[in-house]
């Protein structure tokens, strides 16, 4: 398991910016995958944007953040970042980040297919605490 600390939550105006932080005990590297998911009052956590670093990057996003979202990592700093731009109100949710050990077919998979949270492997998926994040229009 891995242990992840979020950071970077707020309040914003319909438009602006945030950016999270994930710091992960370690980095998945070529064994799993790490990623941001979100969710809203009454609604299912669904996944955002995850990133798999091995021999090469590669990112994934949900459909409703692209070209809007960014996710990176620094290897120095054992952190993933998720950038938020031109924010909608309907970005308001808790933000978790996850890492897992299932090569691409865990986290990222999830993320790029748009599929149910709940088809994560429990056993092989950490979780933070989360981190809220509020836009107002």
């Amino acid at each position: 398991q891995v242990q992840l600390v979020e950071s970077g939550g707020g309040s914003v105006q319909a438009g602006g910016s945030l950016r999270l932080s994930c710091a992960m005990s370690r980095l998945t590297g070529c064994s799993g995958c790490m990623g941001w998911f979100r969710q809203a009052p009454g609604k299912e956590r669904e996944g955002v944007a995850a990133i798999f670093n091995c021999g090469g990057i590669r990112t994934y996003y949900a459909n409703s953040v692209k070209g809007r979202f960014t996710i990176s990592q620094d290897n120095a700093k054992n952190t993933v970042y998720l950038q938020m731009d031109s924010l909608k109100p309907e970005d308001t949710a808790m933000y978790y980040c996850a890492a897992d050990s299932s090569g691409v077919g865990g986290v990222c998979s999830v993320v790029a297919g748009g599929h149910p949270s709940d088809r994560l492997d429990a056993a092989s998926t950490s979780w933070g605490q989360g981190t809220q994040v509020t836009v107002s229009s």
